[in-house]
């Protein structure tokens, strides 16, 4: 049975937004779904998050699929960077992604910590990509976050296939009311078909 592991973003959680929604749409196209509630969203860091996305994971393998909003993107290109050479998944499907810039976070220390432990920490996007079947990056054109600059890395390094949403804000289910998000399932099934 094909698998598909949701991360969420940073200060999120597995019951926030379109997560529930897309994890039920996806169980009735016959996938295991988890959506694991990750360590210390509130002050993420990379090798706590590797972990417990790998510690869920188990054996990866060409019959896994990846959603990863925000920072929950960095987490699973990171997890599959360090997979064994041999390795391959299915896919994944990046909502709001970023390596090159955040803009308007918070000023607060503790915000621009996390932020530069993120975004300094280097990534072999070959590497990565050696164990990426397919993958679909989506933005939005007013996210107040993730610029569209962002799109670069997954287009160029990865081969992301680029989808740019109209008036999506951060596709957060908090601020931006997203309790339902189609053109994720249907990424999901274009790259699992």
């Amino acid at each position: 049975m094909p698998r598909v592991f949701i991360i969420h973003g940073w200060d999120g959680y597995p019951e926030e937004g379109w997560f529930p929604w897309l994890k039920q749409e996806l169980e009735k196209n016959g996938f295991k779904v988890h959506v694991p509630l990750m360590p210390n969203a509130d002050q993420p860091r990379i090798n706590e998050w590797i972990l417990k996305l790998a510690e869920t994971v188990g054996q990866a393998d060409e019959q896994c699929y990846f959603v990863g909003h925000s920072i929950g993107c960095q987490t699973i290109v990171r997890y599959l960077e360090k997979l064994p050479e041999n390795i391959k998944v299915g896919g994944a499907v990046f909502v709001a992604g970023f390596f090159k810039r955040l803009t308007n976070l918070e000023e607060d220390a503790e915000s621009q910590e996390t932020y530069r432990h993120w975004i300094n920490a280097p990534v072999d996007f070959t590497k990565v990509r050696s164990h990426l079947n397919k993958s679909i990056a989506i933005f939005s054109d007013n996210d107040p976050y993730v610029s569209l600059d962002n799109q670069i890395d997954f287009k160029e390094k990865l081969g992301s296939e680029i989808i740019i949403e109209k008036q999506m804000g951060h596709f957060s289910g908090p601020s931006d009311n997203i309790l339902a998000l189609p053109i994720v399932l249907e990424a999901v099934l274009k790259i699992a078909a």
